[in-house]
């Protein structure tokens, strides 16, 4: 699609390679290389292989939900424009506006946790935190700036890194596992289907570990919906796209599914080092601790140096998205329209340059005040399955409507397997996910109110905007026959 001549279109300049990689590149981050080792210790390997088989089941209906609206109607912000089309416009507003958010919010602490990351190389250190964070976000914004296929080379190149990475891991150790590698034979003795043992026996505590690694999963997963925010930009969209969800759901699974295997028969989920590795131990890193049982003596400063590009991938991406997502909002009124305005290489600058003031005050709050910031951070918690959530509602809408009015089916450029098993299935382990974030007060009956202002806030700041919208528009539940079907963008 070129530019037109009131200069508010994107241009289709993104390749399958790239929306396969920035896919892949926004889920495979530190979930997989630092919260992996967390997830086998709560629930024991078998927990974790069940409950990551689980929630990359609802991904892959979830993405060929994606997959089937975005094929239909592809355009940048797609999940703003598919719930305010197919399900209600507040819907619509509230969800661009709290995908926008949460973005934002990433994008600010990623170029933060990216100057504590690159502290682990001493000499680094000449240069102080804040110095290296407003480095990072000017890389970031820069990247942003160039055009959609600077972005899209630049994702797919970070997430090569990450790929070749997992790749490697699997290699190595797979190769310790039997001996060839490290000094001894593994094989399968540590593999076992147990809890964490801090949990205690019975069914109350096996529901419990493997719900708390659901949530770890649900995490660890989000950012495979950024294929939707790239429709727009795509250069050919109904091929692509399908090609895209396809490729990336089984390598995905497998990297995840095979990464859990391998940590899981290496390293006994008994072992303290597995619980509580953040970002500033690398050292425990499951993928640190499993190249150390191979006598990597490099292993640290390997993963220090994949991560940094895991955590500067995921701030890349969350630029581009926020910014498409206010973008969008601007075409369809959710925003002011001058956000919808784009430059000769179809950036839309004054969205960008709207996103990055944000992030840069954020940043600025995150430095002086930081209790602030984890209200901040609370109230984005949730987004990610929120935005999953109403993927599923607007597909299932979607077809419903496109029935309702007598539409053929067959005409579909793609079509979702298992409507409306799919979409429902979505919908409901998404509900599961967010109640269960806390598991204490709903099995136990434990009642913090400060943590369970922290753990919820992410609904009432959704149902703030939604409320909003509905009182000052007065808007209503789209008939599925009023339902806009036309392929029209604007």
């Amino acid at each position: 699609m070129e530019q037109n001549t009131n200069n508010t279109k994107v241009k289709r300049a993104l390749k399958a390679r790239h929306l396969s990689m920035i896919a892949i590149g926004g889920c495979i981050g530190t979930g997989l290389f630092m919260a992996s080792g967390e997830a086998i210790r709560s629930a024991g390997p078998g927990g974790a292989l069940l409950a990551y088989a689980a929630i990359g089941l609802m991904v892959y209906f979830l993405m060929t939900s994606l997959g089937e609206m975005a094929t239909y109607l592809p355009v940048s912000g797609s999940f703003s424009t598919y719930a305010a089309r197919f399900v209600d416009p507040s819907f619509g507003f509230a969800l661009g506006w709290n995908y926008w958010f949460n973005w934002v919010i990433t994008v600010a602490v990623d170029v933060s946790i990216a100057a504590i990351v690159i502290s682990y190389w001493s000499p680094l250190a000449i240069i102080p935190t804040w110095g290296w964070s407003l480095i990072f976000f000017a890389i970031i914004v820069s990247l942003n700036m160039l055009s959609v296929k600077a972005y899209g080379e630049s994702e797919y190149w970070f997430s090569i890194i990450k790929v070749v990475t997992v790749v490697v891991f699997l290699a190595v150790g797979l190769l310790t596992i039997f001996g060839i590698l490290g000094s001894e034979y593994i094989g399968f003795k540590n593999f076992t289907i147990g809890q964490a043992p801090i949990l205690g026996d019975g069914f109350s505590s096996r529901f419990l570990s493997i719900l708390g690694v659901f949530l770890i999963a649900g995490f660890s997963f989000q950012g495979t919906e950024l294929i939707g925010i790239t429709a727009g930009e795509s250069e050919d969209p109904q091929k692509n796209i399908p090609k895209a969800i396809k490729q990336v759901f089984w390598r995905i699974l497998i990297f995840y599914i095979l990464a859990i295997f391998v940590i899981g028969l290496i390293i006994p989920y008994t072992s303290p080092d597995l619980l509580g590795a953040d970002i500033n131990e690398i050292a425990k890193s499951p993928f640190t601790l499993v190249f150390e049982k191979a006598h990597w003596a490099f292993a640290a400063a390997l993963m220090n140096a994949v991560i940094l590009t895991s955590i500067l991938s995921a701030g890349n991406s969350g630029m581009y998205a926020s910014t498409r997502m206010l973008y969008a909002m601007g075409k369809q009124g959710m925003a002011y329209k001058a956000f919808e305005k784009t430059n000769k290489h179809g950036v839309p600058v004054l969205a960008l340059g709207a996103t990055a003031f944000v992030v840069f005050l954020i940043f600025v709050l995150q430095v002086n005040f930081e209790n602030a910031v984890d209200y901040v951070l609370a109230a984005s918690g949730l987004t990610g399955f929120i935005a999953w959530l109403g993927i599923a509602l607007s597909h299932y809408r979607f077809r419903r409507a496109y029935v309702a009015q007598n539409k053929d089916l067959n005409k579909l450029v793609y079509k979702a397997k298992w409507f409306p098993f799919g979409p429902i299935l979505a919908l409901v382990l998404c509900i599961l996910v967010i109640i269960g974030q806390d598991s204490q007060l709903i099995f136990n009956g434990v009642v913090d109110v400060k943590a369970m202002l922290i753990t919820y806030m992410g609904i009432p700041f959704f149902l703030f905007f939604y409320i909003y919208h509905k009182v000052k528009f007065k808007t209503k539940v789209v008939p599925l026959k009023e339902v806009d079907l036309s392929q029209n963008e604007d």
